[in-house]
């Protein structure tokens, strides 16, 4: 276990405001464990998909997700932002991590934005994937996003002893303290590999 991290960074006045920034990690799991349950239920209920179809559309989930987390973690948690109002938003949802990274309470994302984001992700996702495979193509994305998220708790909390689990946390650890601008994936190093962001200017410290 790391550290007994003390006091949190304030962020909003508003108490109500303040108290929706902290999450209990179980939280994820409460809010969309459920979800995915009933997503497979109805997948079921419809009969025409074998096992196969299901092995074959979980990859297929699983891979989205990665893909999904890189690009939100180096194109929108990392924008390069240049006024107060671009500045406040990627500090909200990504810079306040980076200022205190240990902080237990700000690990997983709350379940407001992440419902917001998952709303938005699947009318997006809805253009492309025909109707009747939408609900287990987002029954396995979500399971990728639950991973992602008790990954990058686990890597901040947890010493993962595993060869997977000590390779995933020393990774991610070096994107929070020598290597911000590289090494975006969490729970899969795939993408970064794929476009060469493995590797990336030094920087001091935080």
């Amino acid at each position: 276990m790391s550290k007994k991290h003390t006091t949190s960074i304030r962020i909003f006045k508003n108490p109500i405001l303040e108290a929706c920034t902290h999450v209990h990690p179980i939280v994820p799991l409460v809010v969309w464990a459920p979800f995915i349950a009933y997503l497979y239920l109805q997948t079921m209920k419809m009969g025409t998909f074998s096992f196969v179809d299901f092995i074959l559309w979980f990859v297929i989930g699983m891979l989205v997700w990665t893909l999904t987390e890189y690009v939100l973690h180096r194109y929108v948690f990392h924008f390069p932002a240049n006024n107060k109002y671009t500045k406040r938003f990627v500090f909200l949802f990504h810079g306040l991590h980076h200022d205190d990274p240990q902080d237990p309470t700000r690990l997983v994302m709350p379940p407001v934005p992440a419902i917001l984001i998952v709303y938005v992700l699947w009318q997006l996702f809805a253009l492309i994937i025909p109707p009747q495979f939408m609900n287990i193509f987002m029954a396995n994305f979500l399971i990728g996003y639950l991973c992602y998220d008790y990954i990058h708790y686990a890597t901040h909390h947890f010493p993962m002893t595993s060869p997977i689990g000590k390779y995933l946390r020393k990774y991610h650890l070096q994107h929070h303290y020598s290597h911000e601008k590289s090494k975006y994936g969490v729970s899969s190093p795939l993408w970064d590999y794929i476009f060469q962001t493995v590797k990336g200017p030094k920087e001091e410290s935080h």
